[in-house]
């Protein structure tokens, strides 16, 4: 990680404000821009923990302070320990700490064994603008914090990165949950792994979420997340553009030679937007291109030069293909709008689990019309499988949304999360 001081700004900025909001420190404005009021809790974190108070993060207090970005502390028993006592010291539940120790017996603790103890602070900030790297360290935390969460790669992106999968549960039933297929609807990545960290406590603590029992769905659905599908495209929107990215200069060309990416980009690093790149009707979407102005790589609309010409797209489906799903939604925003359908190729029962979806959220059932209702992931899925699939579009607005709406968000989809593990 670089170093951050005064006057600095980034989405890095953005992370460690969150933290430190959560962490009970005063920050009052979360937007990524390295202040005097960030100067000064970074002052009294760096005091509370023995290392020089001189408001610059740099090695020592970065990775101080990545321990309570993943979440967890790594602890070694010391005569007289109980999780009780630990728990105290660390301000958490006595139970996430046995959660994240399976097999350790909490009346027997050995002296000198290393043990997680996970902190009094959920990991997921919903706050943020949230880039691969908040993913990567959250899936890092979550894995350690509830360690019977299954977590992989379904394959990577052009330039290299993860395409994380997580599996919730061990039932047969298996339901597919995916986000961020376009990088300017990156809410919906925060969206899914907030849900994956609630699901998961709610089992550790055996708690119900949503009304619904935990301890049954995870032991009767596997609930399978892409909560990324478009890593590349995702950094670019958040980030910018880097000058070493190997896509630099076409990227600009692209892009009706701007290098402002903030607001208008919705492909992948080729330019190729993923959700029109999957093999159903993908002629259809090919020819619809010239209508819409598209002659080849860009921010939106793009097909690609074939059907599941990029790696993003093969992984996904790769990864259907090698599971069994019952049931898959492909989240986007925006809309507040369900599409069910494909070219009528729906199977019976699809539109009743539609309509219990748009009346669990007060989402509008409806069928997508011109090019957006080409070789998306959900139309692929009803075609070669025959089975449920769904395109959520979450909240209202112009892409990309403010994260401020992710309250709203969340509340409107959890009840649809939840019941479509159950189908």
């Amino acid at each position: 990680m670089r170093t951050l001081k005064l006057g600095m700004s980034g989405t890095d900025v953005m992370q460690i404000q969150a933290l430190l909001r959560k962490m009970g420190y005063r920050i009052t404005t979360i937007d990524g821009i390295f202040g005097t009021q960030l100067e000064d809790a970074i002052k009294r974190f760096q005091s509370s923990n023995g290392l020089t108070p001189d408001g610059i993060i740099g090695t020592q207090t970065w990775n101080t302070l990545n321990r309570y970005l993943l979440g967890y502390d790594t602890y070694t028993i010391k005569s007289g320990d109980t999780f009780y006592k630990i728990a105290q010291s660390y301000h958490t539940n006595t139970n996430l700490i046995i959660a994240a120790n399976p097999g350790l017996n909490a009346t027997d603790l050995q002296i000198g064994t290393q043990i997680i103890v996970p902190y009094g602070i959920d990991v997921v900030d919903t706050n943020i603008s949230y880039t691969y790297d908040a993913l990567k360290t959250d899936i890092t935390g979550l894995k350690a914090r509830y360690p019977f969460l299954e977590i992989g790669a379904a394959g990577s992106s052009v330039l290299g990165k993860d395409i994380y999968y997580l599996r919730l549960g061990k039932g047969e039933n298996q339901v597919f949950y995916n986000a961020s297929h376009h990088a300017l609807e990156w809410i919906t990545t925060p969206l899914l792994m907030k849900f994956a960290e609630q699901y998961l406590k709610s089992y550790a603590l055996g708690q119900t979420l949503g009304g619904r029992n935990i301890n049954e769905l995870f032991n009767n659905t596997s609930i399978y997340i892409i909560p990324m599908v478009n890593p590349d495209g995702v950094d670019l929107v958040l980030n910018g553009l880097n000058p070493d990215n190997p896509y630099y200069s076409r990227l600009i060309e692209w892009n009706n030679n701007s290098t402002d990416f903030s607001t208008n980009w919705q492909a992948n690093i080729h330019g190729v937007d993923l959700n029109h790149n999957y093999n159903a009707a993908w002629q259809l979407s090919k020819d619809a291109e010239s209508a819409y102005g598209i002659t080849g790589p860009g921010p939106t609309r793009y097909s690609g030069p074939s059907p599941e010409s990029e790696p993003e797209t093969q992984s996904l489906v790769n990864f259907t293909r090698n599971h069994n799903f019952r049931l898959v939604l492909a989240f986007h925003s925006q809309g507040q709008v369900i599409y069910w359908n494909f070219q009528n190729m729906a199977p019976a029962g699809a539109k009743i689990i539609g309509e219990n979806l748009s009346r669990l959220s007060g989402y509008a059932l409806d069928n997508a019309t011109g090019i957006a209702s080409y070789a998306g992931y959900k139309d692929w899925f009803i075609q070669d499988f025959n089975r449920p699939g769904y395109t959520i579009e979450v909240g209202l607005g112009t892409n990309p949304l403010p994260i401020s709406q992710f309250n709203q968000i969340y509340s409107q989809n959890l009840p649809m999360l939840l019941y479509a593990a159950t189908v």
